[in-house]
């Protein structure tokens, strides 16, 4: 068999040779075309005339290519476009690995943080890496920094100096190494390229602080209205604030809080949001651009996702009425689960009063961007909430003691965890029940297959369309519907209130 015939023998290589071949848009993000007769690597919907297949490999992350030699394609830019799907679909070690190297911990805790937070040793993990993504987590990190550095270099005026130490290098030697090794160029020649760039504001006197605005890719197709909806019809008063179409927040980031505001921006066949932000420090910029795409649910793969839900004539009209449905995600895991515990069994307008209470009386105080307050940490919560919260006893020794455990780190939530473990976690606990625990892992994990089907509004969107409202009947319903059962709880939210 000849070399090339060899190779698109194998189904995978043939099925993304074909994207490759149709410079199909959708894969942008889901895997690199490493082109080793030129010594680059590609975006999948690269212009260029298609490479043989015998020159062709292809890898799940740049890191892999840059590892094999490659740099990055001048033309494609193949670092500028929405992130891969995988890391939320798959829920193994290497994804959960990658979720946490976006955030950012290899700089903050270094490899040995970052294995300890998934339980294994730095040597073990650097094993699966290696063997599963083509890199280990040093370069998986270091390819992650000159993504954040070429995207401060493209959209702001910040020093050479500052874009470095902002996006996590130790020197300006390593960043001008690493800058050239990856792209093949200057910092200065990524800043003279680069077109239209908005301005970044620094603060005087606050030499690390800074407000820019950026432009994140969304994959196409992207329903933003309804999940920027989501997340103003739960807006807490000082934390939170939904204007005209534009969702605004306070959060705490690594170095300090930071403000944000969203709004929906591009076309329908190249979205984006727009990411108007105020950091205390700019080195907080990858892990915030990194929640935000969590929280907007950003990378899924929503061509695919409503292809396979609009099988189901159920579901077909609301798919075609409003493709590219997201799940939100969230910015800060403990949130998101006092979020749950407090408004658990009541209106939503009910928990954003009982949310707003609990804010304004243990939230520590800021004054950034028009916010007054942080949503509470556990250790406020655990030493403070009997004081505030209100309703059943029992539920309030749930919240205070799951803030207790937080707090000593006997609980432990984060994007690093897999969907499994946190559910039993969780679920161990006096007062926590599967709705909770599910809840929880979609929004904090973006756990792509959950469906909800004890929550009365799900039910009730599912009867409206004519499917099962009894919670056990719609869950056997909805085995149809896997792995996007958590997209599909989102058509019948929405159709609950239609």
């Amino acid at each position: 068999m000849a070399p090339e015939q060899d190779k698109l023998a194998d189904p995978i290589f043939a099925e993304r040779y074909r994207a490759m071949s149709a410079r199909d848009a959708r894969f942008d993000g889901q895997f690199i075309t490493g082109v080793h007769s030129t010594g680059i690597y590609c975006r999948p919907s690269c212009p260029a005339v298609s490479p043989k297949p015998t020159n062709v490999t292809f890898y799940l992350t740049a890191a892999a290519a840059h590892e094999a030699g490659l740099r990055a394609c001048k033309r494609c830019l193949p670092d500028a476009v929405p992130g891969s799907p995988e890391w939320n679909v798959r829920d193994d070690l290497a994804a959960r690995a990658m979720r946490l190297i976006a955030d950012g911990t290899v700089e903050r805790e270094g490899v040995p943080g970052l294995a300890h937070r998934l339980g294994y040793t730095p040597r073990h993990l650097g094993r699966v890496l290696q063997a599963e993504l083509g890199a280990g987590p040093l370069a998986l990190a270091r390819t992650h920094r000159a993504q954040t550095a070429r995207l401060l270099l493209a959209g702001t005026e910040l020093s050479i100096t500052d874009v470095a130490f902002a996006a996590g290098f130790t020197s300006v030697r390593q960043f001008n190494e690493t800058m050239a090794d990856i792209y093949r160029t200057t910092p200065g020649d990524i800043r003279a390229a680069a077109k239209g760039r908005p301005a970044v504001r620094t603060h005087p006197g606050e030499s690390r602080a800074a407000s820019l605005t950026l432009r994140l890719p969304a994959r196409a197709p992207f329903d933003g209205t309804p999940i920027l909806g989501f997340l103003a019809a739960r807006a807490v008063a000082g934390v939170e604030l939904a204007v005209d179409g534009t969702y605004a927040r306070v959060l705490a980031l690594p170095h300090g809080p930071a403000v944000v505001r969203l709004s929906l921006g591009g076309t329908d066949t190249s979205p984006h949001v727009v990411c108007d932000t105020t950091l205390t420090d700019v080195a907080d910029l990858a892990p915030l651009v990194a929640r935000i795409r969590r929280l907007l649910d950003l990378d899924a793969d929503a061509q695919a996702i409503d292809e396979a839900l609009a099988s189901d004539p159920a579901l077909a009209p609301s798919v075609a009425a409003a493709p590219g449905r997201r799940v939100p995600g969230a910015v800060d895991a403990e949130e998101i689960l006092f979020r749950a515990l407090i408004g658990q069994q009541i209106s939503v307008p009910a928990a954003r009063t009982a949310l707003a209470r609990v804010t304004d009386a243990l939230g520590e105080p800021v004054d950034i961007g028009g916010f007054t307050r942080l949503f509470p940490t556990a250790t406020q919560i655990a030493e403070h909430g009997r004081d505030v919260l209100r309703g059943p006893g029992k539920r309030i020794d749930t919240i205070v003691d799951t803030a207790r455990a937080l707090a000593t780190g006997e609980l432990v939530i984060d994007v690093g965890e897999s969907r499994e473990e946190l559910e039993a976690r969780l679920m161990a606990r006096p007062g926590i029940g599967p709705w909770t625990a599910g809840y929880v892992a979609m929004r904090v994990l973006g756990s792509p297959d959950i469906l909800l089907t004890s929550d009365l509004v799900i039910r009730q969107g599912a009867a409206k369309l004519g499917l099962p409202s009894d919670a056990r009947a719609l869950a056997g319903y909805g085995a149809r519907w896997a792995p996007w059962r958590s997209y599909a709880g989102m058509h019948l939210w929405r159709s609950s209130q239609a």
